[in-house]
């Protein structure tokens, strides 16, 4: 036994010792975390890792010239639906559920997931399959093992709402007919507590919840809406999603949504697009963080305005007012866009325009999506910094993304675990 342990110590030390180094040269280097950025840096990287940053270039087995790029870690998006294809409308996203088989559904998300990957999202959080079961981990299952290229994936599966909340809606159709639906529904604590405990066996990693749904603005301009659980049903699933060492994302509106939420152990909001000064002193004290996923608003906006729901050209016209305020009182922000929501062919960074154009600082704004988003995720020091011992995730530009974010939406180098897919 003794020779046994010695000779397999031996076998895994010559592994690791075989791994090849690479050197990046860096032109300029950004640190995510303190928003600094040095020149003529060197990253040295061995496997799948960082090993050292110095000014001294030192042998490695290859050599990647980045001398005239601006260097910076691989973004994560918190807030993705590769299942999706776009959906202004409640007929654009009935076709998908209906018209396109899961396999097929699948396939196509391939080729988002290797968009986003390409954009320089190194890590996604999916939230949600969409009525395509849990596709979402044979995806991350595939990536991981370099069936298909794409980026480090954190999924949610099936998300859930209450019976009747959802889409597709079955007063749209023939009432004999049963169709498939979007997410899994419940009704009761019980069946809450079977449908976290079904997801987390089929692989999630996150349970996603909507919260609340019918929104609407008042005379004074606040927003409501109509909450989707009892307390009791959403207690249990948050008491179960923590117990089983999980976190709870929580689409939601307004305050009915958001407030329920928290109560119950949620991790961050999404969209939140009609929050309120409570919901945001609450989510300052808490450390709460809010994904608000802005071009989606606006994407979806004039068209679902043209077909007879306002909501969102209402939330268009207030959210700067609240985006603004939610940063001043303290809200943690990480970068969420709901691509899927929108158009994949469409830029992944636009919402970063959003934040500078509102108050934050380029180098602010990059943070929601690095080391914040990292934080978000439990994943500090191994994602969104370049550091020793974090993972060989790093993005490349040519433009300053400092002084112009929007350079942000052209990234021409990526590496993701020490790989490169774009160069």
């Amino acid at each position: 036994m003794r020779n046994l342990i010695l000779g397999l110590s031996l076998f895994f030390s010559a592994t690791i010792s075989a791994q090849k180094t690479i050197l990046i040269k860096c032109g300029k280097l950004l640190d995510a975390k303190t928003g600094i950025v040095s020149e003529k840096q060197n990253i040295l990287i061995k496997g799948n890792q960082v090993v050292s940053i110095s000014t001294s270039a030192g042998t490695a087995d290859s050599v990647i010239d980045l001398s005239n790029y601006f260097v910076m870690p691989g973004m994560i998006d918190c807030h993705t639906h590769v299942l999706l294809q776009g959906d202004i409308t409640s007929e654009d996203y009935d076709v998908q559920v209906l018209k396109e088989s899961i396999p097929y559904r699948t396939i196509r998300a391939t080729k988002s997931a290797e968009k986003s990957l390409m954009n320089g999202f190194t890590t996604i959080r999916d939230l949600g399959t969409e009525g395509a079961g849990f596709a979402d981990v044979d995806l991350k299952k595939a990536i991981n093992k370099g069936v298909i290229s794409g980026p480090r994936m954190i999924v949610s599966t099936l998300a859930m709402n209450t019976t009747g909340h959802y889409p597709l809606k079955a007063s749209d159709y023939a009432w004999e007919l049963h169709f498939p639906k979007g997410v899994i529904e419940i009704t009761g604590a019980d069946e809450a507590r079977r449908a976290v405990r079904q997801q987390i066996e089929q692989g999630a990693d996150w349970i996603k919840i909507y919260a609340d749904r019918g929104y609407y603005r008042l005379a004074d301009g606040s927003f409501r809406s109509i909450p989707n659980f009892t307390n009791e049903e959403i207690k249990a699933i948050g008491d179960e999603t923590i117990t089983s060492r999980k976190k709870l994302a929580a689409h939601a509106m307004t305050r009915d949504g958001i407030l329920a939420a928290i109560n119950a152990g949620a991790t961050s909001i999404e969209h939140g697009s009609g929050m309120d000064e409570e919901c945001m002193r609450v989510m300052a004290e808490k450390g709460i963080y809010w994904c608000p996923t802005l071009f989606v608003n606006e994407f979806v906006a004039e068209g679902r305005a043209k077909l007879g729901s306002p909501i969102n050209l209402y939330f268009q016209q207030s959210i700067q007012a609240t985006f603004k305020k939610a940063i001043k009182m303290g809200v943690k922000l990480a970068y969420g866009t709901d691509i899927g929501g929108y158009d994949w062919n469409l830029a992944q960074a636009k919402d970063f325009t959003y934040f500078v154009e509102w108050g934050l600082s380029p180098a602010q704004a990059i943070q929601t999506a690095t080391t914040t988003a990292a934080e978000l995720l439990g994943m500090q020091g191994k994602i969104g910094e370049i550091k020793e011992g974090a993972f060989a995730d790093i993005i490349a530009l040519k433009k300053d993304p400092t002084k112009d974010i929007s350079a942000l939406q052209n990234v021409d180098f990526v590496m993701k675990d020490g790989k490169v897919y774009k160069h």
